[in-house]
């Protein structure tokens, strides 16, 4: 919804930001056309603030490659092409590491299940890309909050009733072991904010809401807002208003660190 991204927009403006997170899904069917407006939303967005973006099931040309029949890299070829931003980007900021993993990997035989609506829809990681997010934070200073960006979402939506990343618990498992605190995502259409506990520590998932009128359950866009301390991290959800054309806080969560 364009009045949705443009209040985004002045909200980055705004306020103080250390980064923006996009957490996928820039594009419709990932089209040319659709390509060049969503990179001149992130040359905007960065003017006031770095981004690190990831792609989302539906930025990915998934019929160029389906079932590994033809190249993999072909998938996500637009991506790199017109918003010349890696699809497993990382950011290192002072005082926190975000890295970002590309779950949108197109119809494979690990994404299948047994509804036919699923096809390109679920999402999926690989021992390998989580080997090297773990790499990436190993490298980072001591004390800095490390950051896990994806797009489909490993805790079950409340209204979808659904995880958007297969064999999620496993995968949520192997997040832990990484060593990220905080995971951001969406693809669920519906914000929420999640505490997983695991033996020696927890994680933190922010699910974004959507910019465009597809949410669950006619529910409003809604973005969220990371703010960290010494000793805390809140995350609220901001929510669209029709009557203020922005978006305002609807919920805070915060959790010790």
């Amino acid at each position: 919804m364009p009045a949705h991204v443009d209040a985004i927009e002045r909200l980055v403006a705004e306020r103080p930001f250390t980064a923006v997170i996009v957490s996928g899904d820039l594009t419709q069917r990932a089209r040319a056309g659709e390509y060049q407006r969503a990179a001149v939303f992130l040359r905007d967005v960065e003017r006031h603030a770095p981004v690190i973006a990831v792609p989302g099931n539906h930025d990915v040309r998934w019929w160029l490659a389906p079932m590994k029949v033809g190249r993999e890299a072909d998938l996500t070829d637009a991506w790199r092409r017109y918003l010349a931003r890696p699809v497993e980007p990382v950011l290192r900021l002072h005082g926190a590491t975000l890295v970002g993993l590309n779950t949108a990997q197109g119809i494979t035989p690990r994404t299948l299940t047994w509804n036919m609506r699923d096809l390109s829809v679920i999402g999926d990681l690989r021992a390998a890309q989580l080997a090297w997010a773990r790499q990436q934070f190993d490298a980072a200073p001591p004390g800095d909050l490390r950051v896990l960006v994806l797009h489909h979402n490993p805790v079950r939506g409340e209204l979808s009733r659904r995880h958007g990343l297969k064999r999620a618990p496993e995968m949520m498992r192997a997040i832990a072991e990484t060593g990220a605190s905080v995971v951001c995502c969406g693809h669920d259409h519906q914000e929420a904010i999640h505490f997983v506990e695991h033996p020696r520590s927890g994680t933190i998932v922010s699910t974004a809401g959507t910019l465009s009128d597809r949410s669950r359950g006619g529910r409003p866009s809604a973005c969220n807002v990371i703010t960290v301390s010494a000793d805390e991290i809140a995350v609220e959800t901001l929510a669209w208003s029709h009557a203020s054309l922005g978006f305002g806080t609807s919920h805070r969560q915060c959790f010790p660190r």
